[in-house]
């Protein structure tokens, strides 16, 4: 056999140079990824998001007569639970989010409530809104 001679050799170490340790050598071998970012707009284009959904005449009413029973209670910190439509900065469509807490300021001028957390929730976006223990009926 023409490898018999070196089958059982030791490895050959150079002497002018010492050994990469394990940990240095194995960096070589990383996964190469020869599309960067490929994978993360397959991703933003698979996320799915919610489309705006219209209220009707009555919805608003009861939204805007729950505002108007909310401005003279602010100064008792009346908790509030406000469902309203946030637009996606990257794609069409959005997230419907609910903020439950007390309400500290309601902004007409610029057209948001904000919640003592920091909260800012644009009054126009407004999708369905409950004052304390009050149930609005259930928008669909």
């Amino acid at each position: 056999m023409k490898y018999d001679a070196i089958l059982n050799a030791p490895h050959w170490n150079p002497r002018s140079r010492p050994r990469i340790p394990m940990e240095k050598r194995a960096a070589q071998f990383q996964p190469f990824d020869p599309l960067e970012g490929y994978s993360d707009a397959i991703a933003e284009t698979a996320r799915e998001t919610d489309a705006e959904r219209w209220l009707d005449e009555t919805s608003i009413d009861a939204i805007n007569q729950t505002l108007s029973q909310l401005r003279p209670r602010l100064k008792d910190r009346p908790t509030v639970s406000a469902t309203w439509f946030e637009a996606d900065s990257r794609k069409s469509g959005g997230a419907y989010r609910t903020t439950v807490g007390v309400v500290k300021k309601l902004d007409e001028y610029i057209g948001q409530m904000v919640f003592e957390d920091g909260t800012a929730v644009p009054l126009a976006s407004l999708f369905s809104l409950c004052l304390d223990d009050e149930e609005l009926p259930i928008q669909t």
